[in-house]
């Protein structure tokens, strides 16, 4: 059976943005009867709140997308709350170490500054880290953790990662634009890379339909997997939808949350209806609900480049028109 997931980080209200993508995953795995998991992404819980929460849950429900586990309604895969899956964070980072994938490293703000002003590596994680504590001795690392607390970071290994992504097709990443990425930050919080491989695998998501400005994240990911010896998931990276103008949204923009939406009195059916014509799944914007929309399903139609919403559907918005 496949198993997919949403997985949102409550840091901020859901806007159309994430509907969208959270449509696709869901009609993804509904298509193909199988099972859909519902996941917070809470690991850095200095950014995440817990009203974030309970309201994406709200406006997940208000859309008609239902899922099969999550953190409300449990599952066999529990807890589905990063911030409570710690223990196994840290038991995978010690198999790494052990194993020589991870090394501290002390660098400095500052000294990561620097890095930032060389040319770029993969997008998502700016500059790539060109390994300044790869190679420190036994004696300099003693030295420098009597003065800072270290950050571990992954090994990158020197050659390519060759992947098949089920939207952007064949994908090539050279290990120079990667760069050695961080698995725990200095002051004890676990990357987002390494909490989704595990959640992933632990809960045995099959597909990880997620939005393309996560793509670079994927071989870093593959890795890991290769590391802790983890079957990885297919990827399926979507386009991210667009204001007119061709810029972000935002979960700062209040106007397009959903929550807002629902407040002015937009239908969910309006709403899919829409975000499925944007996905190129239907020929017009016409209201339908979550599950009429899975005789729609068709990945080949999803686009690759991003999607800007059109003016005049943009305008017909009831709290941006």
């Amino acid at each position: 059976m496949r198993r997919g997931r949403f997985a949102p980080t409550p840091s901020g209200l859901l806007h159309i943005g994430n509907a969208f993508t959270a449509l696709l995953a869901w009609l993804q795995i509904r298509a193909a009867s199988g099972s859909f998991v519902l996941r917070i992404e809470d690991i850095d819980t200095a950014r995440s709140r817990s009203e974030y929460t309970r309201q994406l849950l709200e406006d997940l429900a208000w859309l008609g997308l239902d899922w099969d586990e999550g953190p409300d309604s449990g599952g066999l895969h529990a807890p589905y709350e990063q911030s409570l899956r710690l223990e196994s964070y840290a038991a995978a980072a010690r198999r790494l170490e052990e194993g020589g994938w991870l090394y501290s490293c002390f660098c400095s703000r500052a000294e990561l500054k620097a890095v930032a002003r060389a040319p770029h590596g993969l997008a998502s994680e700016g500059a790539a880290y060109p390994g300044l504590c790869r190679h420190l001795t036994a004696a300099e690392r003693e030295q420098r953790a009597a003065r800072k607390e270290p950050a571990l970071r992954f090994a990158v290994p020197p050659r390519e990662v060759v992947f098949t992504d089920g939207v952007q097709g064949g994908q090539r990443v050279a290990a120079g634009s990667l760069g050695d990425f961080v698995v725990k930050r200095a002051d004890g919080v676990f990357s987002y890379q390494l909490a989704v491989v595990l959640d992933d695998a632990a809960m045995g998501v099959t597909d990880v339909l997620r939005g393309a400005d996560l793509l670079d994240s994927t071989p870093r990911q593959l890795l890991l997997c290769e590391a802790l010896g983890l079957q990885p998931p297919a990827y399926h990276h979507v386009p991210l939808l667009c204001a007119p103008d061709g810029s972000r949204l935002s979960k700062r923009d209040r106007s397009l949350t959903l929550s807002s939406l629902r407040a002015s009195g937009m239908r969910p059916g309006r709403l899919l209806g829409l975000l499925a014509f944007l996905a190129g799944l239907t020929d017009r914007p016409e209201p339908a609900t979550a599950y009429e929309l899975t005789a729609c399903f068709e990945p080949s139609r999803i686009p690759r480049t991003p999607v800007r919403i059109p003016r005049e559907l943009w305008a017909g918005l009831p709290s941006v028109g």
